[in-house]
């Protein structure tokens, strides 16, 4: 008969083998972001650092060249707390349903939608009103707000309660913020820059314009270099003129091909 310490350990060791399965199988952009995120939070847990020293002060990034605040603000999302994990599981989710959906064999354009987020959400944050030390919030909440362009038609379930489309949860994710006292400057600078995102990939090309942020050629040969796209005998596409990403279920809010989704489901996996 086994003891309660062998049935504890074999409990432990089925635990860490499918966490491990579950983990290998994230595709590598948002395995990557996740886990960093998750360390940053750990490590100033820990004490190991000051957040001070990796947060978004615009006055060291130009009077003493501190640069690399520009992308270590992206990585804390708060301290340990429901908001945080919260977070956590939207990167899981969101990010995973995009780079394993519409993005699948496209990792690098994956990652310039990351970096052009980035990019505007530093943009936006030099307007006073819109500063904040940290914009990893932000961009998860660009994340969500794509997630729910491509997928509009999905069935979205809150606590139960309120079950509506995807395309309206953004909003809905929003008013919960300010139902729980939440700051509303980062969701509003994640939606602004998500828009900003879907305007010029989708919007903007079926009006008849060019895709004026296409994948660059460096972003491509990173990818490649660092062997995180699938292989492919594909030609690197010099200009998408069709929002590749985004085509079908992104701006036909009634059609029949959206997908189901509970947040009951989702605050519990």
């Amino acid at each position: 008969m086994s003891s309660p310490a062998d049935c504890s350990n074999i409990n432990a060791i089925t635990f860490y083998l499918l966490f491990s399965r579950f983990y290998k199988s994230l595709p590598p952009i948002t395995k990557a972001y996740g886990t960093i995120c998750l360390v940053a939070t750990v490590a100033s847990h820990l004490g190991l650092y000051r957040l001070e020293n990796i947060a978004l002060i615009h006055e060291l990034v130009f009077s003493e060249f501190q640069v690399w605040r520009l992308l270590t603000n992206f990585f804390f999302l708060g301290n340990f707390s429901m908001n945080f994990g919260i977070r956590l599981l939207m990167i899981a989710r969101y990010g995973v349903q995009l780079e394993q959906g519409p993005f699948q064999r496209r990792t690098a354009d994956f990652l310039w939608m990351m970096i052009f987020g980035a990019i505007s959400l530093l943009a936006l944050s030099i307007v006073p009103i819109l500063r904040g030390a940290f914009l990893g919030i932000s961009l998860v909440f660009m994340l969500l707000y794509i997630w729910s362009r491509e997928f509009p038609n999905a069935q979205v379930n809150i606590y139960g309660l309120v079950a509506l489309k995807a395309f309206y949860l953004p909003w809905a994710m929003l008013a919960l913020d300010v139902i729980f006292g939440s700051p509303l400057v980062p969701d509003l600078m994640g939606i602004i820059a998500g828009h900003l995102y879907y305007f010029l990939t989708v919007l903007h090309p079926l009006a008849g314009g060019r895709n004026i942020i296409s994948t660059p050629r460096l972003v491509h040969k990173l990818v490649a270099r660092a062997r995180l796209e699938y292989p492919t005998n594909a030609r690197v596409p010099q200009e998408r003129t069709t929002g590749v990403a985004f085509t079908g279920r992104s701006y036909r809010l009634n059609s029949s091909t959206g997908r189901g989704f509970s947040l009951r489901r989702f605050w519990s996996s």
